[in-house]
């Protein structure tokens, strides 16, 4: 009797197991619905950034380019307030392994200079994307957020126009203004020369950059790069400009940031010669960084 009551219980068994078995070939639905980021078997991981550290911002930019963008630096005497001025302060940062920075700030007699260089080293948290393109969407939300405009095209030419029934002759055009002339109780000759100084005279601003010096996106410097610059307006004389370089090597985003505050009676502070010395810090940075 407990031999025939064992083998019921034996069958039961194996059934069970058998029906598992069967089951878990219906289960490879449910392996593949994974937690973002996970990546299966037949997957291939984005390949890590080409920098897994960053250099030490504080002595990135030598002494001689610290004196041409802090001439202030140089009024102070000689020790050890000028060697503090030199070395910069580190920006506090949370973590120095994705991001370091360093300040450095003058009060020259005719204005007050700051500089920052900022280094930020992306990693992405999805395995499927890889830290450069990661790091290309950081830049591009920055490259956003300076609000550039769009290039300015270097074709100025245009057609010339042709003539038309309803544009008009030279002859017509003479009688209009021959019209308006003596509409208003000028001769032709006043009425012509007004209207060609209507045309040709518009409002310029000093302080404005030139076309060539607003803000643009950078050829041949890094992966990728724009360069901004902002001047705030004061009430006074002069102006408070500020140039900022942002470039991006593989995955890391470098920002200089250069500041100029003249005095009170100083004149705006000059674009070309802000943008140029930006510019030239960033290309250095860039080949420190191999990139």
């Amino acid at each position: 009797m407990q031999r025939k009551a064992y083998v019921p219980g034996v069958a039961a068994l194996l059934a069970a197991l058998l029906t598992g078995c069967t089951g878990g070939s219906g289960a490879t639905g449910d392996a593949t619905d994974s937690k973002p980021g996970d990546v299966g078997t037949s997957a291939v991981a984005a390949r890590p950034g080409k920098y897994r550290t960053l250099p030490e911002p504080c002595r990135q930019p030598d002494k001689g380019t610290l004196d041409k963008m802090l001439p202030g630096i140089k009024e102070l005497p000689e020790g050890e307030q000028r060697d503090r001025a030199y070395e910069g302060a580190a920006t506090v940062t949370y973590d120095t392994d994705r991001r370091v920075g360093c300040r450095w700030k003058d009060d020259g007699a005719d204005a007050t200079h700051r500089l920052l260089v900022d280094f930020e080293r992306v990693v992405s948290y999805d395995s499927t994307v890889s830290d450069d393109t990661e790091a290309g969407q950081v830049f591009a939300s920055k490259r956003t957020e300076a609000h550039l405009p769009e290039p300015v095209p270097t074709d100025t030419t245009s057609p010339t126009p042709s003539h038309s029934p309803s544009a008009g002759t030279d002859e017509n055009a003479g009688d209009d203004t021959e019209k308006e002339g003596k509409k208003s109780g000028k001769t032709d000759e006043e009425a012509s020369d007004e209207a060609s100084d209507d045309t040709s005279s518009s409002p310029s601003d000093d302080s404005a950059p030139d076309a060539e010096l607003q803000p643009r996106a950078l050829e041949g410097l890094a992966d990728e790069a724009f360069l901004d610059d902002q001047l705030t307006a004061r009430a006074s004389a002069g102006g408070h400009r500020t140039v900022t370089v942002v470039f991006r090597t593989s995955n890391v985003i470098v920002t200089v940031e250069y500041e100029q505050q003249p005095g009170p009676a100083a004149k705006v502070p000059d674009s070309k010669e802000m943008q140029d010395r930006v510019q030239e810090l960033a290309r250095k940075l860039a080949g420190t960084l191999g990139g």
